[in-house]
């Protein structure tokens, strides 16, 4: 009888990858392995779900205007931490900003592997990527792979659910509000990114 395969092939080369990275750093290197990815929040509301009084018909403001920010966070799993920055646009400038940020919270010492996506401002010629950076890309077209999916959703679910945001501030405001409630709870953030390949990857 033929054996299966216990590790996917669409994670096998990025398991491959991160074995390079460990070559390639100073021995004893402490890895952390963080996900990043990018949200627009807009005006113009999206409705959800919402808690009512069985037989009522609650009602849910519409917004139909277009002003709008981008939000670029990033989690370490194993450590229950965040990194994130709100930016008017989202091009190469505000990702060499993030990559800034999430620099700043890798512990003294060691280096992250940053696991996101193939955007092109993800590969940008101009992009500035800190030394205690290395990127990973993901496989292209493979979202279930980056679990702060998990964390947009979340958080619209439960913080910014049906919102009504006065001006691009006020979308700054509460976006920021809703992030930094994240961050209070490590525990949340490891729960939200668990996936079966992850303790191993």
């Amino acid at each position: 009888m033929a054996k299966m395969a216990t590790t996917s092939p669409i994670l096998r080369e990025p398991r491959c990858r991160l074995a390079k990275i460990k070559r390639r750093l100073p021995r004893e290197t402490p890895i952390e392995l963080c996900r990043q990815d990018e949200a627009r929040v807009c005006q113009e509301t999206k409705l959800t779900r919402r808690w009512a009084r069985r037989g009522t018909r609650p009602s849910a403001p519409k917004d139909q205007r277009r002003s709008s920010a981008w939000f670029l966070g990033a989690i370490w799993l194993a450590e229950g931490k965040a990194a994130g920055i709100v930016m008017h646009r989202c091009n190469s400038e505000a990702m060499s900003m993030h990559l800034e940020e999430i620099a700043f919270h890798v512990a003294p010492g060691a280096h992250a592997v940053l696991l996101l996506d193939q955007a092109g401002r993800h590969g940008s010629a101009e992009l500035a990527v800190p030394p205690n950076i290395t990127l990973m890309p993901l496989p292209p077209r493979c979202p279930e792979l980056n679990p702060v999916e998990n964390v947009w959703q979340f958080m619209h679910d439960n913080w910014l659910s049906n919102p009504i945001y006065q001006s691009y501030d006020d979308i700054v405001d509460q976006r920021c509000f809703a992030w930094n409630k994240l961050v209070e709870q490590p525990w949340r953030i490891m729960s939200l990114g668990l996936r079966q390949w992850t303790p191993g990857f």
